[in-house]
């Protein structure tokens, strides 16, 4: 069984940083891509970034470029998001995801539970 558990957010001030961890169990993970996603109350969902299954393709929405580094750790099972230069627009709970498919045409199967970040202005 497939399982994603995020750790790292909590509350942090505008200009701060946080490291957020995704750590997967129940699949060879150096085979799949990884994404992180976001969700705000009251939004939808979105893309933050995705990284490969080897760690050198990666890809970031526009508002976290050069603010957010996504890696990973094959012998860790782990993928991790670097947040720095947090703004308030950046609280949400942030999920990881397990990425399938080809090139332009992924898919996100399974989820972790999210963990919340709080930016205080």
């Amino acid at each position: 069984q497939v399982q994603l558990v995020e750790s790292g957010g909590g509350l942090v001030q505008t200009g701060g940083s946080l490291r957020l961890s995704c750590a997967a169990s129940g699949l060879t993970f150096s085979r799949y891509g990884m994404g992180w996603f976001r969700q705000a109350p009251g939004k939808e969902r979105e893309f933050v970034a995705a990284i490969s299954w080897s760690g050198m393709t990666t890809d970031y929405a526009d508002s976290v470029k050069g603010r957010f580094t996504i890696s990973r750790d094959n012998a860790k099972n782990t993928v991790y998001l670097q947040m720095n230069s947090l703004k308030p627009e950046d609280t949400a709970v942030y999920y990881c995801a397990r990425r399938t498919g080809l090139q332009g045409q992924y898919e996100y199967d399974y989820w972790g539970q999210g963990t919340q970040v709080t930016v205080s202005s």
